[in-house]
């Protein structure tokens, strides 16, 4: 039998094995032990919180060595993931591209050439890179500029054919658009900073030296796409309430509030409207640094010629690489690019649907049971995501088995570790208890939606795989129930124990991102 089909056999006969019923024991022949029995009524405990009176809860716990279920709450309901749905496109993407996969940026030009004049087009040919930065189309005009290029009498042209036109994912609210977690997706685009904020600009507002004048708007980076509309105020003193937001369908972005004499400047990381267009302002900009005159337009969305002439290429990190902003950070520009990505690797078409089509083909490989749910997008910013948390523990599960998978685990936000790059949208929680350095899980958040799927290592040396999702509450937040279960999976001993009731284990209070978002989504970044 072929190695996934096994493992799907083995992880479906497994689920199927345990209880929909609340806080249902593992259906063995013998009783459970004390230590299962004690677990369970931490659990239950936990999820009793009068926050998610009313909301739906999910959570499954599996050992990852035996595929035994320790734990199963409503596994096989269908609730929405958020960024929980990250752990089916990262896994595919490393899968279907590589961990050795890069995007390619390069320049090329057509006509003829003679010295320095190019007697025709030069076309910025993007790859899908999210990585790219200011600093790296600089590099590529210094390129071209070494490749002798001085004069170009034709068009500048942006080629982002490698993907589609469609920017904006599949159900995102209209009221996103303009926030850095929802960034619009382009095979040609610009990141303002090394979290790879593709799609963004950072804009600033300093205070200016008296009051009663306007601050003073800078961009990172700068450029000529995005036009500042400011209507705010420098005051002698008081708060700031600098505001920044971009007007639907263009790239103003419209300042106000005020800021005082003396103050620190306020930033905002915005998204722009149509990120081709960006890109290919930036380039433009660093090609007449470099002394190279385009004489004609600037031309958005034409494919470059078979026969063009290569001047100059950039390649990105490795994807292995990448995955760690990614997964850290949950990046959800990331995640859609890489999704448009495998459709356009595997079949040809950088779509949406070709590269969740892909995707699901690879969970179903895994042992996920696609026919329980549905995937809408890369990132999980679609509401219309539906994952029953048993499908998570057995994808989990079956990954470990993956030659990718070491740098994949790696790359998942780790609890407790203060290091941003280590600890993630983690690093702010479970703090000083048995979790930290521990839990390796994905996070995720929108309003009313709450999860924490991963691997905990118990107090046995044992690895499970965990997965909890929590719909439909009204509470600000509820990461502090997750933690709590994190913490008692990872206090989970079979030695010593007594079959009393204990009380749920109590989770450090941790910095709270505003409702609905991710912590790494508050820029500066809330965790």
């Amino acid at each position: 039998m072929h190695r996934r089909l096994f493992t799907r056999s083995l992880a479906l006969a497994t689920l199927a094995a345990t209880a929909a019923a609340a806080g249902a024991l593992p259906a063995t022949a013998e009783s459970p032990t004390p230590a299962a029995t004690r677990l369970h009524a931490t659990i239950d405990a936990i999820l009793a919180d009068a926050r998610l009176t009313g909301a739906q809860a999910g959570v499954v716990v599996v050992d990852t060595a035996t595929g035994q279920t320790l734990y199963d709450r409503n596994g096989d309901r269908r609730l929405i993931p958020a960024s929980n749905t990250k752990l089916l496109t990262s896994t595919a993407a490393l899968e279907l591209l590589g961990p050795g996969h890069r995007f390619t940026t390069d320049v090329h030009s057509t006509g003829q050439r003679r010295a320095g004049l190019v007697s025709g087009d030069l076309y910025l040919r993007g790859g899908g890179d999210p990585t790219m930065l200011a600093a790296d189309y600089d590099a590529l005009a210094a390129e071209v500029a070494a490749d002798g290029v001085r004069v170009v009498t034709g068009n500048l042209v942006a080629d982002d054919t490698r993907y589609d036109r469609t920017r904006l994912g599949p159900d995102w609210t209209w009221d996103d658009e303009s926030y850095y977690y929802a960034a619009q997706v382009s095979a040609l685009t610009v990141a303002p900073d090394t979290d790879y904020d593709a799609g963004n600009v950072i804009v600033h507002a300093a205070p200016a030296a008296s009051a009663g004048a306007p601050p003073t708007i800078t961009m990172t980076p700068p450029n000529g796409y995005v036009r500042i509309d400011n209507r705010a105020e420098t005051v002698a003193e008081g708060d700031t309430t600098i505001t920044f937001e971009r007007e639907h369908g263009t790239n103003t972005v419209v300042v106000t509030g005020q800021i005082a004499v003396g103050d620190a400047p306020s930033s905002d990381w915005m998204t722009v409207w149509e990120p081709t267009g960006y890109a290919a302002d930036v380039f433009r900009a660093a090609l007449r640094r470099h002394g190279v005159r385009v004489l004609g337009r600037t031309v958005l969305g034409r494919a470059t010629p078979d026969d063009a002439a290569p001047v100059a290429r950039h390649d990105s990190m490795t994807l292995a690489e990448l995955m760690v902003p990614f997964l850290k950070l949950s990046n959800n520009g990331h995640a859609e690019v890489l999704t448009k990505e495998i459709g356009r690797v595997i079949s040809g078409s950088g779509t949406w649907s070709a590269g969740l089509t892909a995707i699901s083909e690879y969970v179903a490989d895994t042992g996920m049971d696609t026919g329980t749910l549905r995937q809408r997008d890369g990132s999980g910013l679609s509401r219309r995501n539906l994952i029953p948390p048993a499908e998570f523990v057995a994808l989990l599960a079956a990954v470990r088995a993956e030659p990718w998978f070491a740098d994949w685990y790696a790359a998942l936000p780790i609890a407790g570790n203060a290091e941003r790059f280590v600890g993630g949208t983690l690093r702010s929680r479970m703090r000083n208890t048995p979790a930290a350095n521990n839990v390796h899980a994905k996070t995720g958040s929108l309003t009313g939606v709450s999860g924490l799927s991963g691997y905990v290592t118990d107090a046995d040396g044992r690895v499970l795989a965990f997965s909890v999702v929590l719909n439909n509450y009204l509470a600000s937040s509820v990461k502090g129930l997750e933690d709590q279960i994190a913490i008692a999976l990872a206090s989970y001993t079979e030695k010593s124990v007594s079959t009393a009731r204990v009380a749920p284990p109590v989770a450090p209070d941790a910095p709270r991102a505003p409702e609905g978002l991710e912590c790494s989504w508050v820029k500066p970044i809330a965790c």
